[in-house]
């Protein structure tokens, strides 16, 4: 599993959590494991009968009255038990978490998601999404990168009639564009053809963005038919339309509400307007961008709306490039270890199924 990127003030959380003895940490770790399962409050009783701490009840429950105070547990006014902080989950993520691989049963079923649902490079951002909720039963975000800053990888052309042809233009980052171009008067599907190698041979590994006048300077003199090279240069322009802003692609609403954390309409409202909100979901994106996985906890978030949950990211890259982010959305109860270990195979499954298809 990658690395775990951290924000920067949890160094402090760090700090504190060294002042635990192992006695704490073991009933930490019990308080947060039953809670995930439970989504109850957790009681002393509940713990020793559960798990093999080796210490009487009350002696537990005089450690969870210290991990309060410390600020790791927090006391449900309505029930004698309590249920984890942010802190106490940053530190059983930081720390308790053992870093296990995906085991061959989810192995298994994430490769057969992929194998019968995706064909066309179009469809992976997509079920990627709807794989990643399925699986962990939360909400699964993936960025896709913008076409524009794409590198261009081939222009080809399929016959389609005797007056039209279909442009097929594929990038490094699997795109595949498809448009119907009209064969100019006194051309051939053999002009086409040939205007296709003489593209491919220009702009082979170039970001589309940065084509210039002078890279298309030399695409026309090499076809020598002003007609075909319009229509070259439109096909690349029509490919680029609607295609600058980068796409973003959610899947598992619905799981993500089924959580007894937001049964509060009010509370759902809120988060359904932000993730309605397109430019706002990308801003949360981007500032997780980093290397590894990454999980934000709670109040960490700077968004209010997600104080009462977490977010953990993954980055995924095309020949070390930086091309888009994929996430888990859930409450600041989920199965961190679970939704963790998925998002870190999915990463790695999305980058090599990306270069399959691209070509």
């Amino acid at each position: 599993m990658k690395s775990v990127n951290h924000s920067a003030w949890c160094q402090s959380e760090n700090d504190g959590a060294d002042a635990l003895d192992d006695r704490k940490k073991r009933v930490l770790r019990a308080v947060i494991d039953d809670y995930i399962q439970s989504a109850e409050p957790v009681g002393s009783r509940t713990l020793a009968r559960k798990y093999d701490l080796g210490v009487s009840p009350a002696t537990i429950r005089n450690e969870m009255a210290d991990l309060e105070m410390l600020g790791y547990l927090r006391h449900i006014h309505t029930s004698s038990g309590r249920v984890p902080s942010s802190k106490g989950y940053r530190f059983y993520v930081n720390g308790l978490i053992p870093p296990r691989p995906v085991s061959e049963e989810e192995k298994a079923r994430i490769d057969r998601w992929y194998r019968h649902r995706v064909k066309r490079i179009d469809e992976v951002f997509q079920e990627t999404a709807q794989l990643i909720a399925e699986v962990t039963k939360n909400a699964a975000l993936v960025l896709a990168p913008q076409m524009s800053e794409a590198r261009f990888h081939c222009l080809e052309f399929l016959p389609l009639d005797a007056e039209r042809v279909v442009a097929v233009l594929m990038t490094d980052a699997g795109f595949v564009e498809n448009r119907i171009v009209e064969i100019p008067d006194g051309a051939t599907f053999a002009d086409f053809q040939c205007m296709a190698g003489a593209v491919n041979t220009t702009l082979s590994g170039k970001v589309l963005s940065d084509v210039t006048k002078t890279d298309l300077r030399r695409v026309r003199d090499a076809i020598g038919d002003e007609s075909i090279f319009v229509a070259a240069v439109e096909v690349m322009h029509r490919a680029l339309e609607g295609r600058s802003e980068e796409r973003l692609y959610l899947g598992g609403t619905a799981q993500l509400l089924g959580n007894p954390e937001f049964q509060d309409l009010e509370r759902v409202r809120s988060m359904l307007l932000v993730l309605e909100r397109e430019d706002l979901v990308k801003d949360i994106l981007h500032t997780h961008a980093g290397e590894g996985l990454e999980v934000t906890i709670g109040r960490e978030n700077a968004n209010s709306t997600f104080w009462d949950s977490s977010f953990i990211t993954a980055t995924y890259h095309v020949d070390g490039r930086l091309l888009g982010t994929i996430a888990v959305l859930g409450p600041t109860r989920m199965e961190y270890a679970k939704a963790m270990r998925i998002l870190d195979y999915v990463n790695t499954n999305l980058t090599e199924m990306i270069y399959q298809l691209k070509w």
